[in-house]
């Protein structure tokens, strides 16, 4: 086959002939033989079939063929978690594979797109190949494709409204996943259509994974997990996006850490405690004012530094959680109030105390999670401290690079889209490590009696709000 086109599907188009150079494509046969290749359950599963007759008879070989259907139909019938956990992705992905991603509505799709090219010495058009589809939910598919040469994933990521528009899709994401090889996120329709109510308590501190605490659901159908441990987190959003249920949600599935002393909570609220002042007896310091703030985050640093000169006697790298040297989990929110929008002095001296503690706290267990509705560096001059980026729905598109990083939005992470009714509420995107695509996500619904039955079962055991002596007039 030809070099320049053993990377994707061709189309046979005028040939054209040079001196010295071949202008025929493979044979017929050769072809053939290597897209068997490609897909060799095409000729397996006829051969299979023939074996079972030869083996059993015509008879015997029909009634295994109904009876293995018949227990898949009983398995998705009986059991439809794990059906849907480990059959459905399967079957889903092989029949959209060979429905709707391959052959001539796949280049013609390709074709109309501009995502092809005419190769130039034989005239043929070569066809960007899928080599897998992953169907993980019935509203997405990932679709791995190899680019034509002389493409690369910019020049994808250009045609990717074109192609969802094409599509007739919700939403395409388009990243690279390895050399001559791009990624293709394919949201057919809105994976939430119910809200997620709140998770449950956990038990005992034992059924808590500090690195994978439950929030939500992702666009797979999976949870969606956080870390309170590894690093300190942003959630942007505007006025009703959801921000009160990630904090609440990781409250709750933090639930009996905070009663047995494994981690305590630090809280500043500077819009007066309206939004939190009912998980108060939760919380191990609590600030509504900006002096009281300033007071808090001075003492969460030395608290800091203390477990640090402890750390250094003791040589010992990075801390275990415990009751002895417990996760210290600072939580901001509305943090604009802050970091930008108070007494200039008062701002200046939470943003140095801030970069201390984000800059040094994360061996010690010292954390932080800011919440806030402007992302940008005027607002936030911290803002690349933090490590774990959650947007929500926000009023600007460039908002959505200034918390997920740049690019985001252009590889599908379109959180300024995203409807500021109640229906869409705690919908966001995050940034999988891994892939570098964009994931959306929905975060779980935490009332009043959740929280407050938060209080009743996991306020810390020797609980009392410590009201810092700060100035309750300041700005």
């Amino acid at each position: 086959m030809n070099k320049r086109s053993s990377t994707a599907t061709r189309i046979n188009g005028p040939a054209r002939h040079h001196a010295g150079r071949a202008t025929r494509p493979p044979g017929r046969e050769v072809q053939a033989a290597a897209w068997l290749l490609r897909h060799p359950g095409f000729a397996l599963v006829p051969l299979l079939g023939l074996g079972l007759a030869a083996t059993l008879g015509p008879l015997g070989a029909g009634l295994t063929v109904v009876a293995a259907v018949g227990a898949v139909l009983v398995w998705w019938r009986v059991h439809p978690a794990t059906f849907d956990r480990f059959a459905a992705p399967r079957l889903r992905s092989s029949w959209r594979r060979w429905t709707v991603y391959r052959g001539r509505r796949w280049a013609q799709l390709m074709s109309d797109t501009g995502l092809t090219r005419e190769h130039r010495h034989t005239g043929d058009q070569l066809v960007p190949r899928v080599l897998r589809v992953r169907s993980s939910s019935p509203s997405i598919d990932t679709v791995y494709v190899r680019m034509v040469r002389g493409q690369d994933v910019a020049y994808w990521q250009e045609k990717a409204s074109v192609l969802w528009e094409a599509l007739i899709a919700h939403r395409v994401a388009i990243t690279r996943h390895r050399p001559g090889v791009v990624a293709i996120v394919i949201e057919w329709e809105l994976p939430f259509t119910r809200t997620i109510p709140a998770p449950d308590i956990p038990e005992t501190v034992d059924d808590v994974d500090l690195r994978a605490l439950e929030i939500g659901d992702n666009e797979h159908g999976q949870p969606f997990t956080a870390s309170v441990v590894d690093g300190h987190r942003l959630v942007a959003g505007r006025t009703g996006s959801g921000k009160g249920s990630v904090l609440w949600g990781t409250l709750r599935s933090l639930g009996p850490c905070l009663r047995d002393g494994v981690a305590r909570v630090w809280m500043v609220d500077l819009k007066g405690g309206v939004e939190t002042e009912q998980g108060a007896p939760l919380f191990h310091r609590y600030a509504t004012t900006m002096g009281e703030a300033l007071e808090l985050l001075t003492e969460f640093r030395d608290a800091m530094r203390d477990r640090q000169d402890w750390m250094r006697d003791n040589n010992i790298r990075r801390c275990t959680p415990s009751v002895e040297t417990p996760v210290e989990l600072l939580v901001i929110d509305e943090m604009a109030m802050l970091t930008a929008y108070g007494d200039r002095s008062a701002v200046r001296d939470a943003l140095r105390l801030l970069a201390e503690i984000m800059t040094q706290g994360r061996a010690s267990l010292f954390t932080v999670q800011g919440y806030l509705q402007e992302p940008s560096k005027d607002v936030l001059d911290v803002r690349e401290l933090f490590t774990q980026r959650i947007c929500l729905a926000v009023t600007a598109a460039s908002h959505v690079d200034m918390v997920l990083g740049e690019g985001a939005r252009e590889r599908g992470a379109l959180a300024d889209e995203i409807p500021g009714d109640d229906r869409h509420a705690g919908v966001g995107f995050v940034i999988d490590h891994g892939s570098r695509l964009p994931v959306r996500f929905r975060a779980v619904y935490v009332t009043d009696d959740d929280i407050a039955e938060l209080v009743q079962r996991c306020a810390p055991r020797d609980a009392q709000v410590i009201e810092l002596t700060g100035d309750r007039g300041a700005a």
